[in-house]
């Protein structure tokens, strides 16, 4: 029988095809809480992958539930650009109280839009990427949920297809932080330059990307859906031990967000 579970840091395993066994767990470094890359959570792992005890789509569909708390907006219905942020739409969705409705559908006869060698082409190859569903839409006013908004350049022309395919009003929902720092742990994050976040029209994003608002989940925001679930176990947990043990303090590395490493930079 197959048997999946997380390896834990510092976890050293022997499979075999016996067994899987645990050699040792290196311990961390004194009160050093471990420094998990938020951002799997946030865009990169699949839906279904389980960290840390919990599945990242329930993990998004939270993200979603508290931009709704932080960000609500007067509006007719709650979409996404299909179909990395469907989890966090619907946590926003059910929320606020608006029915989750599809207004594009994926074209499956063209290749990925980042790999296009120059803007121009993954511009036009969005237009192409999608099929617009107007009769969903149409005199509505939409909110689209985007897991993350890097460099800018792929929303707007998402934007542009919905106004002119009828959409009354466009607002943005970012369920996760602005990127603003390069990751130097392994992870290609664009440079500095680059990340919108960091740019002159961020300041008025809204107008430069063609929406009518744009509001990104908060760091605590972010920190708080990741972590929730991680504390209420541990607290579930210790109440079951009949010695308190200390609960252990929870780490996730938010670096490319606020630009505090998990560890000292050498050069």
């Amino acid at each position: 029988s197959r048997y999946y579970r997380e390896v834990l840091p510092g976890e050293i395993v022997k499979i075999s095809r016996y067994d899987v066994q645990t050699l040792d767990v290196v311990p961390r470094p004194e009160g050093d809480p471990s420094a998990f890359c938020i951002f799997e959570y946030v865009y990169f792992a699949r839906p279904d992958s389980i960290f840390e005890g919990q599945m990242v789509y329930s993990v998004r569909r939270r993200c979603g539930q508290q931009l709704a708390i932080e960000a609500p907006v007067e509006a007719d219905l709650v979409s996404t650009v299909p179909e990395s942020a469907t989890p966090a739409a619907l946590g926003y969705a059910q929320k606020c109280g608006l029915p989750y409705v599809e207004v594009l559908c994926k074209n499956r006869y063209v290749g990925r839009t980042f790999i296009q060698p120059n803007m121009r082409l993954r511009q036009l190859g969005v237009a192409k990427k999608f099929g617009v569903l107007s009769d969903n839409f149409k005199g509505k006013r939409v909110v689209i949920i985007d897991d993350s908004i890097v460099r800018g350049n792929t929303i707007s022309p998402i934007i542009k297809l919905l106004r002119e395919s009828g959409a009354k009003e466009v607002h943005i929902r970012v369920a996760s932080p602005p990127i603003r720092f390069p990751c130097y742990m392994g992870i290609n994050i664009p440079t500095k330059e680059e990340l919108i976040a960091n740019r002159p029209e961020f300041h008025d994003l809204a107008n430069y990307i063609g929406a009518d608002s744009v509001v990104y989940l908060s760091v605590e925001g972010l920190v708080s859906s990741v972590q929730e679930s991680i504390k209420a176990r541990q607290e579930n947990e210790n109440s079951l031990k009949t010695h308190k043990s200390r609960v252990g303090k929870i780490g996730h590395c938010t670096a490319c967000l606020t630009g505090e490493y998990p560890v000292e930079l050498e050069w």
